[in-house]
């Protein structure tokens, strides 16, 4: 998209929250006219989960750093995007950084600190918030704000860190295989930011697309992977589902219907129309198993009454009433029947708007739907009148109430020095190249690791009509050669950008793994600055990889597996 017509979309209420929030509350930190042009060590344009883990590495590594930001909350996932964390089962110990683990503690420790718990609640180790069964932290997106802010504070204090909200990349420059700067709007006015390093913190990549950075969209053919899950012929266009996530309480004794939206008779009818197909219409409580592909019957009761088989209402809750005293339960709603696969978001032009609008009507038409016309358990009764839409807990109070960002699970991926594919992770893929059994060997062991990470490889429906894609994957690691493109010397990818597949990113994408990912950035930038050396360099350079390795675990990164978790089937 152009200058102009990203400024002309600013102003269109739909996108409120998906452009910079121009003329809101929201202000940058140590920028004032008529300065047009900062500098760094590393510039960072996102702070997303990533982008904020990279900004906090090399802060205490003494680099100085510009870390941007296009919506009113840094935190991507955790925050804007209000997404409770999907997490392995061994996350409160290993499998993740120190700093991620901290930012864990921190979480629980603000609830205790600043709730009033129940005494069971107050005492646990372990507290999970909203007690929901998707993860072990089940949290607020605001406290999750509040956290990731106390933990750049003392950086941003000591001029370490500036923060710069909001902020819209618009034009990168490039010299041959270098990037010389990135120039972005900041309430309508240019700011051009130059460093030695730049990083991708971004949602979808967008610094790829504006730098020509060589990079890959959808999923890839089978012939250039060799993944068994690999279609024959690429389809660029073909991403996964996006979500804009909301959150709801329930107040049994009122009527808090929302006004009927525009578009509901359209998705209350719609039908997805997927290969192997849905078992019927998105608006109801039949899905298709993300593992067998078969017809499933999910329930849902905000009530508390026992239900058949998994409620959506307890699934990704974030306040459990049973947890606080005079406080109700708060659900967030990240389901498949509101997941958007009819378009994509990004790199297919006005289109994407359009599509970025409906997202957020059809988790409308969901709350409208459970609001008026969801089957209660047994069919006797219908709708749920007093299902609330909490936008304060979202900060979209005084907009649409819904997430402030769509939850995007798929990015633009650079072109890298290595690719991860489902060869290196996927369960039945690796039994087939060993000739060996489940439980019998690990993920490929990579020994250029920088982090480490553990999810299913977990695709949701997508824009190309692919049913869901669910398969076994194992612990793994992230190679470093998946952070460094293929060309460019001095940008690297912190997000769901590196170098995976349409099919691999669906276990890279995770909260704990993008964490690990920009931490392990931010680590890199500081130990090339430091001896002079490139990326590339570092990986080919025994020695250097070495010392790089040893600075990451001396800092509480989590290198590889033990053996019995990494033979662990997931």
């Amino acid at each position: 998209m152009n200058r102009r017509a990203f400024l002309s979309l600013s102003a269109f209420t739909p996108f409120a929250h998906l452009l910079p929030a121009y003329g809101q509350t929201a202000d940058y930190i140590g920028v004032q006219p008529p300065w047009r042009e900062l500098k760094a060590d590393i510039v960072i344009i996102g702070a997303s989960v990533g982008g904020v883990a990279c900004a906090l590495a090399a802060a205490r590594n003494g680099l100085k750093v510009i870390l941007t930001e296009q919506y009113d909350w840094i935190g991507g996932q955790l925050t804007s995007q209000a997404v409770p964390p999907d997490e392995h089962p061994w996350i409160e110990e290993r499998g993740s950084t120190k700093t991620y683990r901290t930012f864990r503690t921190k979480v629980r420790d603000y609830y205790k600190r600043n709730y009033t718990l129940t005494e069971a609640a107050a005492k646990a180790q372990f507290l999970n918030p909203g007690n929901g069964s998707v993860s072990k932290l089940c949290h607020e997106p605001r406290v999750a704000l509040a956290v990731l802010l106390e933990m750049l504070a003392p950086h941003i204090t000591a001029g370490r860190v500036k923060l710069i909200q909001p902020f819209h990349a618009w034009k990168v420059e490039t010299d041959r295989d270098t990037v010389t700067s990135v120039t972005g709007e900041m309430r309508r006015a240019e700011l051009t930011l130059r460093a030695p390093y730049f990083v991708d913190a971004t949602e979808t990549g967008e610094l790829l697309a504006l730098g020509k950075i060589e990079h890959v969209t959808g999923s890839e053919s089978n012939r250039d992977t060799k993944e068994p899950h690999a279609p024959d012929v690429a389809r660029p266009n073909n991403h996964q589902a996006v979500t804009v996530c909301f959150a709801m309480d329930y107040e049994a004794d009122k009527d808090n219907t929302i006004e009927k939206p525009e578009t509901y008779n359209h998705w209350r009818d719609y039908v997805p129309k997927m290969e192997p197909a849905w078992p019927g219409n998105l608006l109801s409580w039949e899905m298709s198993d993300p593992k067998t592909l078969k017809s499933r019957a999910v329930s849902f009761d905000p009530t508390g009454a026992a239900t058949k088989g998994l409620n959506l209402w307890t699934y990704r809750r974030i306040i459990a009433k049973d947890n606080f005293d005079g406080v109700s339960d708060v659900c967030l709603v990240n389901w498949p029947q509101n997941d958007y696969w009819l378009g994509n978001l990004y790199d297919n032009g006005k289109e994407a708007w359009g599509h970025a609008t409906e997202s957020r009507r059809l988790s409308e038409c969901l709350l409208y739907w459970m609001q008026t016309e969801a089957l209660h358990a047994g069919g006797k009764k219908i709708g749920w009148k007093g299902l609330r839409l909490r936008g304060d807990v979202c900060g979209t109070e005084d907009t649409d109430g819904l997430a402030m960002a769509p939850y995007i699970r798929e990015s633009r991926r650079i072109k890298a020095m290595f690719t991860v594919t489902e060869n290196h992770v996927g369960v039945d893929a690796r039994a087939k190249q060993l000739g060996k059994k489940p439980g019998e060997f690990t993920a490929e062991v990579f020994k250029d690791s920088v982090g480490t990470g553990s999810y299913r490889i977990d695709l949701h429906p997508s824009s190309g009509g692919d049913n869901y894609i669910d398969v076994s994957s194992l612990p793994f690691q992230i190679p470093l050669g998946a952070l460094i493109p293929e060309r460019v010397e001095n940008l690297l990818p912190a997000c769901k950008n590196i170098g995976t597949t349409h099919i691999t990113n669906g276990c890279y994408r995770m909260h704990p793994v993008e964490w690990s990912i920009g931490e392990a950035v931010g680590e890199l930038v500081a130990f090339c600055t430091a001896k002079k050396r490139v990326p590339r360099q570092v990986r080919k350079d025994a020695k250097l990889l070495a010392d790089f390795q040893a600075q990451l675990v001396k800092a509480g990164s989590d290198l590889d597996w033990p053996e019995n978790i990494a033979k662990t089937v997931r």
